[in-house]
């Protein structure tokens, strides 16, 4: 893996330590990260990503000594680093090396690291999924409001369960048993040409693709609704789709038992995301 971390001022190849085993984020889980992406000469809302990170880290109890702009000026400085084109995974990082009152971190001992590395984007060829029996947390049971590192283990849990089965990749509910998302991106589906995807309940992240695609497909005029969905609908609709920034905008083939094709407003919301993508260079 071709990769470069920036860290307390310099450029670092490879996989540089930065924790010890005394790290709070090590032990305790202090730790956010956001994920953006370069390709194809594009770095679509990476100012977004960039204030996220900065927002999660509040959220968790640490503290920035970055903007989101300087996390923004370092990113891009990373990705002139690359041969131009080359697609990236761009990942600021904020962490405690230090703790108050054992369990709290100190806002004061926040480090900040960016790296980003080679990585393709994957083809639009699909992936399959199943219910899991795992479920995302509420807001008053876990930091939902942060893109916190101490979330993805659960996540983890149902991608291991899923493929047990032999699909890729999990839907999970929420805590009142609605439709959230899938374990590692948003979803969306398509019923009698209306295109539905989860409310924003606060149980998962309001992902800064799945924004980005739902303005596009309202303003194009395609059906949208944010409601609360039922995990019965999902064994009846015509396509389901997600967004995420890792893959952006990737169809589902088939959902349990029920075979799928990329259907039209899938391929529109990944055409109107390419074209936005390439339109704010």
């Amino acid at each position: 893996m071709d990769a470069i971390s920036y860290i307390d001022g310099e450029w670092h190849k490879g996989n540089p330590p930065i924790i010890g085993p005394m790290t709070h984020a090590a032990w305790l889980g202090s730790t956010v990260f956001d994920g953006a992406r370069a390709f194809e000469g594009t770095t679509p809302d990476l100012d977004r990503h960039c204030a996220r990170v900065v927002d999660s880290a509040r959220a968790m109890g640490l503290r920035s000594m970055l903007s989101a702009g300087e996390i923004q000026e370092i990113a891009l400085d990373g990705v002139r680093k690359f041969a131009n084109g080359t697609p990236l995974y761009i990942r600021p990082m904020l962490f405690a090396e230090a703790g108050l009152r054992l369990l709290q971190p100190d806002p004061d001992s926040t480090r900040f690291v960016m790296t980003l590395w080679d990585a393709p984007l994957p083809p639009a060829s699909g992936f399959t999924a199943c219910l899991s029996s795992y479920r995302r947390p509420a807001p008053d049971m876990a930091p939902t409001d942060a893109k916190a590192s101490c979330l993805y283990p659960n996540g983890a849990r149902a991608i291991t369960e899923a493929a047990e089965r032999g699909f890729d990749n999990a839907v999970v509910l929420d805590a009142l048993g609605n439709v959230a998302e899938f374990a590692t991106a948003n979803l969306w589906f398509v019923r009698d040409g209306v295109c539905v995807t989860p409310a924003a309940n606060g149980t998962f992240l309001n992902g800064i693709t799945r924004q980005r695609v739902l303005k596009l497909l309202a303003d194009d005029g395609v059906a949208v609704e944010e409601r609360t969905a039922r995990p019965a609908e999902l064994r009846e609709a015509d396509e389901i789709f997600n967004t995420g920034n890792y893959g952006k905008v990737q169809p589902v083939l088939r959902y349990e038992d029920r075979d799928l094709q990329p259907g039209p407003v899938f391929r529109r919301a990944r055409e109107l995301y390419w074209d936005f993508a390439h339109s704010s260079v």
